[in-house]
């Protein structure tokens, strides 16, 4: 359930072509495939769900849900690509003035941590996340595959070479940071003074 392009300015603002019939069929069954499951894992506990118990709800054979999701870890992110989307135009579409490690700090904290006032299903999404060992792991690391296209991404908005290891190491600790905020007391505060950090280094540098 996590929250992805090349083209000219008129190329990005145009409207997306619209998806065909087969396109849309798929569409709507990864969607009640993951829906199926989030229901599932969050009623009961990610290890006591199986397979076959989410085709089952979904109304889908197990080989059609293995067509869309590969490992079993894929079903409660199934958001990956528009992630990376979001997390890139945090970068690119900050506001004039903000700091990259201040947008990725913000981003971090909207996207990656629940508030009071957000939807049920994100925080019940977290929620089991961090209840489960193995999700934990399996969203870090989704999260930091997005290490080399955020680099690239600074180094662009920074003037520095694509392969500056400055912008690596801003990405990587960037990406990182909020799963070691996990588990304690204040997530948020957590982030926060990790974010300085990595503002101040940006900065000297």
């Amino acid at each position: 359930m996590t929250n992805t392009g090349t083209g000219t300015d008129s190329d990005a603002d145009a409207p997306a072509a619209p998806m065909g019939r087969r396109e849309r069929k798929k569409a709507a069954t990864r969607q009640a495939i993951a829906d199926a499951a989030l229901r599932l894992f969050t009623e009961r506990g990610y290890d006591d769900v199986g397979i076959r118990e989410i085709a089952d709800a979904a109304d889908v054979s197990t080989t059609t849900l293995f067509k869309h999701f590969p490992v079993k870890e894929a079903l409660v992110f199934d958001e990956d690509a528009a992630n990376e989307a979001a997390l890139l135009a945090a970068v690119r579409d900050r506001p004039k003035g903000q700091s990259i490690p201040a947008a990725l700090r913000e981003h971090a904290l909207r996207h990656r941590l629940a508030a009071a006032d957000d939807d049920p299903r994100f925080a019940a999404f977290l929620g089991l996340v961090d209840d489960t060992p193995a999700l934990r792991a399996y969203a870090q690391g989704m999260w930091l595959r997005h290490t080399s296209a955020l680099a690239e991404v600074i180094a662009d908005e920074s003037g520095l070479p694509t392969d500056d290891p400055v912008c690596t190491a801003l990405a990587h600790f960037a990406l990182e940071a909020p799963g070691m905020a996990r588990g304690l007391g204040d997530p948020r505060q957590a982030i926060t003074r990790a974010f300085a950090l990595l503002e101040n280094g940006w900065t000297s540098l």
